[in-house]
């Protein structure tokens, strides 16, 4: 099921991205590289930034594996700075109908209603000790504001 799935949500991307949003590499059903450029009018524009996608066999009852990787990482109070995003829709609030296209939407939504570039404020504990997947980390959502 998933890779039917994912080859229909990668020839929409190559016909139909969403603005600022690229393919990098997607040459198999497991691990996806797109770009993403921060938005015109806001904090981010015109930074350019990469997404690692990695999908598990239950894609997509299960939301994949997300990632900010590369030099640039965002700065903002919901990136960490080995790239974990804390964002609810790509954990307890992934619904199957989410696609690769929606997650990008959402994480340019997030950075685009930024008002301050600063890391988390516990950024340094988290990453010492963060798993490498951020799937295994016990999110605590409560700030929607930015």
């Amino acid at each position: 099921m998933f890779a039917r799935r994912l080859s229909k949500e990668l020839k929409d991307l190559a016909l139909n991205a969403p603005a600022g949003v690229n393919i990098i590499d997607a040459n198999d059903f497991k691990v996806w590289k797109l770009g993403l450029a921060g938005a015109p009018g806001t904090l981010y524009e015109g930074e350019k930034f990469q997404l690692e996608f990695n999908f598990g066999p239950n894609y997509p009852l299960e939301s994949p594996q997300v990632l900010f990787i590369g030099d640039n990482v965002p700065v903002h109070p919901h990136i960490y700075s080995n790239g974990h995003i804390c964002l609810d829709v790509l954990y307890n609030h992934w619904s199957p109908v989410q696609t690769v296209a929606s997650i990008c939407l959402s994480l340019q939504s997030m950075l685009s209603s930024c008002t301050s570039k600063e890391p988390p404020p516990d950024n340094a504990t988290y990453v010492k000790t963060a798993r490498a997947n951020p799937k295994h980390t016990t999110w605590a959502f409560h700030d929607d504001t930015v």
